[in-house]
């Protein structure tokens, strides 16, 4: 890579920002742009599975970036492009329909938009993985995790200040700017020679048949079933309970990004620091207390912080999840294979979106909270299979994965 280490570094910052600010709008407003055209909560938690499912298909997406250069530009970059303008493009289309008499075109319209963020997200990964040596790997997975936040936390702010002054299109609009942001400094970007070693082999599959990497992926699916279903309900919560505003809406989603921020900038160094058995056990800990404190909320101000210390916990947990699956992955099956990570984790955060409607729907947002932290303590079967039972020196406790 021709880029020096502050800018690739800053190239994937932005990228993940570019990401965040959709993030931002599809986990925290979207509700309530959906609930504002009369859409139940079930309606909402179904589109928002829908609009994951090329998260789930992107395996197919990182197969074809690990495979071919696309017009001679590189195995990722020139789909990196496409993935962007297809999110920019298609945000400017979906601005223009009713979600409530057209409800269908809609749903469609967020899966092209978030197919195109799959794209661009699982060849940064790639590109990620193609480029960065094993000892950086938690500090990139922190810039990524941090730079995605970032996009939360400007776009939250930004998005309800623009909506009430303006109009919900203009949000829309704003989304499609920023997805632009990272552009200049992909179209810059030379890819090296692929070595050899490096070259897509289907063999490199097989290391899923392991037991300790079939079951750190079910650890995704779990975190991410937990902390993105948790992740939809807070907004909705606080404007049952307390009437909030859309300007209060979009600070509260700011407060999440800004604890997110704080998670993945410590996650990827604690990751290395404490062990990655450790790692995960915290993780799981921090979360399970967030949770309980979101059910627990009494007035918009205990909220604030509230909401930092969950951002914070499900920084933490991601970025802990990304960095071991990324030190997982075999170079040969790069961009497929972590793909395949983070599919299974977003099977999870597809089926908790649903779920996690559903069960507010039923039972409350603060009941639900109360379950979902109770499922987040399922980690504590998952760990020994994935880390073993035998107590081992920080950082090397993966190696029955191998």
């Amino acid at each position: 890579m021709n880029l020096s280490r502050p800018v690739r570094y800053a190239m994937f910052a932005l990228l993940y920002f570019a990401q965040g600010a959709i993030v931002a709008y599809f986990a925290a407003l979207n509700s309530l742009y959906l609930l504002s055209y009369g859409l139940t909560m079930q309606q909402v938690g179904v589109i928002g599975t829908i609009a994951l499912i090329p998260f789930v298909l992107k395996i197919f997406l990182g197969m074809l970036s690990d495979r071919f250069s696309l017009l001679g530009m590189g195995h990722r970059k020139p789909y990196i492009i496409v993935g962007l303008l297809i999110q920019a493009g298609f945000l400017l289309v979906i601005m223009s329909v009713n979600p409530a008499s057209q409800y269908g075109l809609f749903a469609a319209l967020a899966f092209i938009i978030m197919t195109g963020q799959a794209l661009y997200d699982t060849c940064t990964d790639g590109l990620a993985l193609d480029t960065t040596p094993k000892e950086e790997m938690g500090t990139i997975q922190g810039f990524m995790v941090g730079g995605r936040a970032m996009g939360v936390v400007i776009i939250s702010g930004l998005i309800g200040v623009l909506v009430e002054a303006t109009s919900w299109q203009a949000a829309f609009i704003l989304l499609a700017v920023l997805t632009l942001v990272p552009l200049p400094l992909v179209l810059f970007l030379k890819e090296g020679a692929r070595p050899a070693e490096r070259s897509f082999k289907w063999g490199a599959f097989k290391a899923f048949g392991n037991l300790p990497v079939l079951t750190l992926a079910l650890l995704g699916a779990l975190y991410s079933f937990v902390t993105n279903g948790a992740n939809e309900l807070f907004n909705p919560l606080l404007q049952q309970d307390f009437d909030i505003s859309i300007t209060t809406a979009g600070l509260v989603a700011t407060a999440w990004g800004i604890g997110v921020v704080l998670g993945g900038l410590t996650g990827g160094r604690l990751v290395d620091a404490i062990g990655q058995r450790k790692a995960v056990l915290s993780a799981m800990t921090i979360t399970t207390l967030s949770l309980l404190a979101m059910a627990a909320i009494s007035s918009t101000a205990v909220a604030f912080p509230v909401i930092i210390f969950f951002g914070l916990a499900y920084g933490y947990y991601e970025t802990v999840y990304f960095a071991i699956s990324m030190n997982k992955t075999d170079p040969r099956i790069a961009a497929s294979m972590f793909s395949i990570f983070m599919a299974i984790a977003n099977i999870g955060t597809g089926i908790g979106l649903s779920a996690a409607g559903s069960l507010a729907d039923g039972v409350g947002f603060r009941m639900t909270f109360v379950i979902l932290a109770g499922i987040n303590l399922l980690a504590l079967v998952l760990v020994p299979v994935i880390f073993g039972r035998a107590k081992q020196p920080a950082g090397q406790e993966v190696t029955s994965a191998d």
